[in-house]
């Protein structure tokens, strides 16, 4: 379980370790999507899937707030939890060789103000 990708954190937009940044709308928008079409898992991007998507929860402040919630109680992103059914895979998430998420996914980059 963690964070698949956070758009934005104490009200600033995040940037991801390529310095990308995804727009709350367009990650939404990509999270429902692979909800209804996916829902696997790979493995450094290659290869078939390793897994399968157990929890998908995208929060926004909207949300947040019809739970009784501050909607700046958490990021704005995508939380997920996956079951992982290779058992070399689980052994390197234990262990820490695979200590985060990695989305995997089609985009056209464009520049954004800096």
């Amino acid at each position: 379980f963690g964070w698949a990708n956070v758009s934005v954190r104490d009200g600033e937009i995040v940037r991801d370790s390529d310095s990308d940044v995804i727009s709350p709308a367009t990650l939404e928008k990509a999270a429902y999507e692979y909800v209804l079409n996916f829902r696997d898992t790979g493995q450094m991007h290659s290869g078939g899937s390793v897994g399968r998507l157990v929890e998908s929860f995208m929060v926004t402040p909207q949300k947040l707030e019809a739970m009784g919630i501050s909607g700046e109680a958490l990021p704005i992103g995508l939380w997920v939890g996956f079951k992982i059914d290779d058992a070399e895979v689980w052994g390197k998430v234990k262990d820490g060789t695979y200590p985060a998420f990695s989305i995997q996914g089609r985009a056209t980059r464009r520049p954004v103000g800096s």
